[in-house]
This record gives structure tokens, C-alpha cells and sequence, in this order.
């Protein structure tokens, strides 16, 4: 009985072992080789809104969050200033045509009495109006000039999105450059995956791809888009054309860097939202396309 008692015990203590030794395995499995990371985030380009001209804002047709499309007004720039101007170069336009006309005139009645007018006055004739000829373009390219400056006092919205940070009212005053908020480019839309570097064999572009929002148990399908090109070496400073200036310390702990992954968005689920910065985890589902992977341990 007693034998009996101690084989059913070292029996258990067994599979106990076996089984942690399992669930040992299978975290490092998937914390350490499976194409899972929680290191995720909701990534879109921002585009700065800038005004192309100087000038008072009289009039801003969006506000914070709204959803615009590509082409859509977004404020306007004291557009009475610039239509003087407009006014005032088209106004130059017509008073050096009316002096061009003038000066063809004397001209061709200077050449057809040669006899009578000097040589040197006919010649400072046609000189004059070459000038003039050449100040009417001058004049030409300020009133288009005038124009356009005229036309981009409506700022529009150079691609569909949502206005983010927008504070904007009427009666600031708006240097031409200088950002009044962002765009938030919806098209963009991506997620950006940081894999650890033993985690990347597993990838391939192409791969279909799950995306979990923290919190939220919907899946949001994707496909591996691209993988970053390289990331920043910090052991290594010094600008380019100097000599290398390499970190002589070493850390014992050495720690697998995380390598950007672009995940593109297929299909969101209709009760989910997705908005740049939020967390995400992602899992690749690699392809059974053959490929070999000879791994060895981290050290």
C-alpha cells in the first residue's frame, strides 16, 4: 500500500513538472519566438496646415475633430487687402499699355520722317519701347502674382482627413508658413508593430496580420505592408565623415531591439474606432510557403 501511494505521488510530482515545464516552453514560444507584440501603436501622417500668405484670419469654416475633405475651405485670410492689390496691378497693366500705344505711336511717326528727326531720336524711340514692352511683363507677372496671392487667401484642405488641435479663431494674425493646426491624413491609417529582432525571421510582407486594440476583443485584419530598413545604432555616435565613436562599456543584460513593422488595414470591424497614438498588439500569421529557420539561443 505504501509503494503503491509513493508511485501515485511521484507520478503526479511528475506531471507537474512536466506540465510547468510546458507552460514554460510554450510562454517562451510566445513571448520570445512567435510574431506577437503588444508594443503597438495606431499610426497616421499629420499634415501642418499653413497659410500661403500673410495676413488677419476673418473667417474659420472648420472646428476641432470635424471631418473635411480634399479641397474644402478651411479659413480665410483678409481677402479685401489682397483684392486691392489685385485692383492696383491690374490697374499698372492697363497704364503701361496705354503708354506702350503712346510710345508705337511716336515711333512710327518719328521713322517716317527721317529727314527731319535725328538719327539718335528714332533710336531712343524703339529703345523706349522695347522698355515699355518689357514693363508689361512685368506688370503682367505682378497681377497674376496679385491673383494667386488673391486665391490663396482660402485655405483649403490639401487631402481628406480630420482637424486635430484646431484653435483657430477669427482676428489672428497668420505668417505665411507658419502651421495653424494639423491634418490628420485618414487614408494613412496604418499600424506600426515593434518586433523584437528574434522575432523577425517569422515575417515576411505579405503576412496576414491581427490586430487587437487595447481593450477591445474585436480583430482588426491586416497584411505585413513593409519592414523597416534599419533603426538607430546607439552604441555608435558621430556625424557622418568623422571618425567612430563607439560606446567602450558593455551591459551583461543584452536586451533584443525592436524593429518598426508596417501593418497595413484591410477590414476594421463596424463597432470599432481606430485613432493614431492608441496601443495595439499585433499577431503575424506567417505563410506555410516552406521557409527554413535555424535559430540559436540569444547569447
Amino acid at each position: 500500500m505504501l509503494h503503491k501511494q509513493n508511485l501515485v505521488r511521484s507520478i503526479t510530482t511528475l506531471l507537474v513538472i512536466l506540465a510547468t515545464l510546458g507552460g514554460i516552453y510554450a510562454l517562451w514560444l510566445r513571448y520570445q519566438v512567435a510574431p506577437v507584440t503588444r508594443d503597438g501603436k495606431v499610426r497616421a501622417d499629420m499634415v501642418p496646415i499653413a497659410a500661403d500668405v500673410s495676413g488677419l484670419v476673418t473667417e474659420v469654416r472648420v472646428h476641432d475633430n470635424q471631418v473635411v475633405k480634399k479641397g474644402d475651405v478651411l479659413f480665410t485670410i483678409d481677402q479685401p487687402r489682397y483684392r486691392l492689390a489685385l485692383e492696383q496691378a491690374e490697374a499698372n497693366v492697363a497704364s503701361q499699355k496705354v503708354a506702350l500705344a503712346q510710345a508705337i505711336r511716336e515711333d512710327r511717326r518719328n521713322r517716317a520722317m527721317p529727314e527731319v528727326i535725328a538719327t539718335e531720336v528714332i533710336e531712343q524711340g524703339r529703345a523706349r519701347v522695347e522698355t515699355l514692352r518689357a514693363s508689361i511683363g512685368q506688370a503682367v507677372a505682378a497681377r497674376d502674382l496679385a491673383q494667386f496671392n488673391l486665391e490663396r487667401t482660402l485655405v483649403r484642405a490639401p487631402v481628406g482627413g480630420t482637424a486635430s488641435n484646431m484653435t483657430l479663431q477669427p482676428g489672428v494674425y497668420l505668417t505665411a508658413g507658419k502651421p495653424a493646426f494639423a491634418l490628420v491624413y485618414d487614408a494613412s491609417l496604418r499600424v506600426e508593430g515593434y518586433f523584437e529582432e528574434t522575432k523577425l525571421p517569422d515575417i515576411r510582407v505579405g503576412d496576414r496580420a491581427s490586430v487587437y486594440l487595447m481593450g477591445i476583443a474585436d480583430e482588426v485584419e491586416g497584411h505585413v505592408q513593409s519592414i523597416a530598413g534599419g533603426v538607430e545604432d546607439r552604441e555608435r555616435a558621430g556625424a557622418d565623415g568623422q571618425l567612430a565613436n563607439v560606446n567602450p562599456s558593455f551591459t551583461w543584460v543584452r536586451l533584443a531591439q525592436r524593429i518598426p513593422v508596417r501593418i497595413a488595414i484591410d477590414k476594421i470591424p463596424r463597432n470599432v474606432r481606430m485613432i493614431p497614438g492608441q496601443t495595439v498588439t499585433v499577431i503575424v500569421h506567417p505563410r506555410k510557403d516552406g521557409r527554413e529557420i535555424h535559430r540559436s539561443l540569444p547569447w
